[in-house]
């Protein structure tokens, strides 16, 4: 599997990485050996790049792709974590918003230089790693001014520490994306959700913003809640977190439709339209199975002509900045 290098730092990334959401239990609940068993095989297919958060389970994901990872040798994989939430300890009652696991701790806001430095500490004692290859500021939207003010100064001295190797931030508005870009030192931004089959928000600012300072591009969500990740999306289907709209299953039908003309997939076509775009170094998948890897892969490593995206524009179902 191939690999870019992030911005101008030394840390490369495979151009298809494993996600951590769903072994946290995102939505439904993930045990041990399922994970460990999801982990290996993406690690048979080829995929070296691993990115999880303390957000993810409050813990669990980082706890076990850590676990997986001290198995192999440091130096053949990249591992990316996040930072913005501390985890608190609680009383263990309730549920965990999204993920099914115990809630034994609370999430906190913090993006201060004292809450990023303990954040990276607590999320290398969970994981059993002496480093991360890359750190990113988490969902910083509702709290961007403090993670562009506090945050990015923090994650830029882990950096000149060497601590990490490649910093940015994750998050899906691409405007708050855009500023960072600009107005910091960053080598990444992870995006999530707008630069898709179905969303190329990312053209208007982000992506040439990208090109013009030398950032990455990892993109996230890009199946769109799962939208775009089965060959025809089914009454039903989520589009970024929501019931997807009689509108967006039209759409998306009438991009499958174009799809088979082809002989392509909807998923394969997802996973493959944002590496189109040079300022994108790889796409990031959550899995929750070894199957989910097995299909997911299958898809990625899936030969997709340019007519696709030639007829996509024509059909006006692509914006023809992207073709």
């Amino acid at each position: 599997m191939r690999s870019n290098r992030l911005g101008r730092s030394a840390v490369e990334v495979t151009e298809l990485g494993c996600g951590g959401g769903p072994l946290g239990g995102l939505f439904t609940a993930v045990d041990d050996e399922t994970a460990a068993a999801t982990l290996a095989a993406a690690w048979d297919s080829g995929i070296r790049y691993f990115d999880t958060s303390p957000h993810y389970g409050i813990g669990h994901s980082e706890r076990r792709i850590g676990a997986f990872l001290r198995q192999r040798p440091r130096a053949s994989f990249t591992l990316s974590t996040k930072v913005g939430r501390l985890l608190v300890p609680q009383d263990p009652t309730g549920q965990v918003e999204e993920f099914q696991v115990p809630p034994t701790h609370r999430r906190v806001w913090d993006f201060t230089r004292d809450g990023v430095r303990r954040g990276v500490e607590e999320s290398l004692a969970r994981m059993g790693v002496d480093r991360v290859d890359t750190l990113f500021l988490h969902d910083a939207e509702e709290h961007f001014e403090a993670a562009l003010r506090d945050g990015y100064p923090a994650l830029a001295e882990l950096r000149a520490e060497g601590v990490v190797g490649a910093i940015g931030a994750g998050m899906w508005h691409t405007g708050m994306l855009s500023r960072l870009v600009r107005e910091a030192d960053v080598d990444v931004v992870m995006l999530s959700g707008q630069y898709t089959l179905m969303t190329q928000v990312g053209l208007d600012e982000l992506l040439p913003a990208c090109g013009e300072r030398g950032v990455s591009v990892l993109g996230a969500s890009v199946f769109n809640s799962g939208l775009t990740a089965t060959a025809r999306p089914a009454a039903g289907a989520y589009f970024d977190y929501a019931p997807a709209s009689e509108a967006v299953l039209r759409r998306a039908h009438a991009i499958a439709d174009v799809c088979e003309r082809h002989g392509v997939t909807l998923p394969e076509a997802a996973l493959a339209f944002p590496l189109r775009h040079p300022a994108v170094a790889g796409v990031v998948v959550g899995m929750r199975s070894p199957e989910e890897v097995r299909v997911n892969v299958t898809a990625f490593e899936a030969e997709v002509p340019d007519g696709l995206w030639t007829d996509l524009v024509s059909a006006g179902l692509l914006d023809e900045r992207a073709a």
